[in-house]
C-alpha cells in the first residue's frame, strides 16, 4: 500500500510539473512576441499597404498580408466544409460506422492529418504546373483546402460517432429518410462543426510552408484568383530574415497580430460551441 501511495504521488508531481512546463513555454512565447511586437504594432501598420521602402524600415504596413490570409482561409474553410460534411454523413448515416469502408476512410484521413503542410504545398504545386497555373490566390486556396479537409472530417466524425444509434433508429421508425435523418444528426454535431472550423482555421491561418509554393507573395491586395496573395506567416518569415532591426520588429508585430486573430477565433469557437450544445439531445 505504501509503494502505491508513493507511486501515485510521483505521478501527481510529474503531471503538475508537465502542466507548469507547458504553461511556462506558452507564456514565454506570448511574452516574447508581446514585448517585441507591441510597440511597432500601430493602426497605420494594420491599415496600410507596404510602401516603397517598407522592407528597409520605412513607411508602410501589412494590410496586403492580412487581406490575403483572410481571403485564403475563409474560402478554404467554406470549401472544406462543403466537401467534409457529406463524407461524415456517408460514413456515419449511409454506411455502418463499423463497416470496412468507414474504417479505411477514417484511416486514410488519419494519415492525411499527419502529413506535413510542406508536402501538401509540393503536391498542390505539382497540380498547378500540370494545369499551367502560376502562384496565385487560387493556388493558396487549393493547398489550404487540401490541408484542412482531414481536420474537418476527423473532428466532425468523432462527434458524429457519439450520436446515439437509437436516435437514428427513432428517426427511421417515424418514417424519416436518410436525408432527413442527416438533418437530425446535423443539429447534434453542430458543436463539432464549430470546433472543427476553429481547429482548421487556426492551422490554416498560421501555415507558411504550403502557401510559399502556391500563393506567392505580393505587396498588393489580389483582386482576382489568378493574382498572387501575401499571407501573415510569410510576412513574418520575410521580415524576420531581414538584417534591419526595424523590419525584424515589424515581424514580431505581425506575429502578435496573428496571435490575436487566433485568440479571437478560439473565443468565438467556444461561444459557438456553448450555444450549439444546447440543441444536443443528451
Amino acid at each position: 500500500m505504501k509503494f502505491k501511495f508513493i507511486e501515485e504521488k510521483i505521478f501527481d508531481l510529474l503531471m503538475i510539473l508537465s502542466t507548469f512546463a507547458v504553461f511556462g513555454f506558452c507564456a514565454s512565447i506570448i511574452w516574447t512576441i508581446l514585448k517585441t511586437g507591441f510597440g511597432p504594432l500601430t493602426w497605420e501598420m494594420i491599415t496600410s499597404l507596404p510602401g516603397g521602402g517598407f522592407y528597409l524600415g520605412k513607411e508602410g504596413g501589412i494590410l496586403n498580408a492580412i487581406a490575403g490570409s483572410l481571403m485564403i482561409v475563409l474560402s478554404s474553410a467554406f470549401l472544406g466544409l462543403i466537401i467534409s460534411i457529406p463524407i461524415v454523413f456517408y460514413i456515419n448515416v449511409y454506411r455502418k460506422r463499423s463497416s470496412r469502408l468507414s474504417y479505411f476512410t477514417r484511416l486514410s484521413f488519419d494519415v492525411l492529418f499527419g502529413i506535413p503542410s510542406i508536402v501538401y504545398g509540393a503536391f498542390a504545386f505539382t497540380i498547378m504546373i500540370f494545369f499551367g497555373l502560376k502562384t496565385s490566390l487560387l493556388g493558396g486556396i487549393i493547398v489550404i483546402t487540401l490541408l484542412i479537409i482531414p481536420i474537418f472530417v476527423r473532428s466532425m466524425d468523432e462527434v458524429a460517432k457519439s450520436v446515439s444509434k437509437d436516435l437514428l433508429d427513432a428517426t427511421y421508425s417515424l418514417g424519416a429518410t436518410r436525408l432527413e435523418s442527416c438533418k437530425v444528426v446535423l443539429r447534434q454535431i453542430a458543436p463539432g462543426i464549430a470546433t472543427a472550423t476553429l481547429l482548421s482555421v487556426g492551422r490554416a491561418i498560421g501555415d507558411a510552408a504550403g502557401v510559399l509554393f502556391t500563393a506567392g507573395f505580393t505587396d498588393n491586395i489580389p483582386t482576382s484568383l489568378d493574382q498572387p496573395a501575401a499571407t501573415l506567416p510569410l510576412s513574418v518569415f520575410f521580415q524576420l530574415s531581414s538584417p534591419i532591426p526595424e523590419v525584424r520588429e515589424r515581424a514580431y508585430a505581425a506575429a502578435l497580430l496573428l496571435t490575436i486573430i487566433v485568440l479571437l477565433l478560439s473565443l468565438t469557437g467556444r461561444i459557438l460551441t456553448s450555444r450549439f450544445s444546447k440543441n444536443r439531445i443528451k
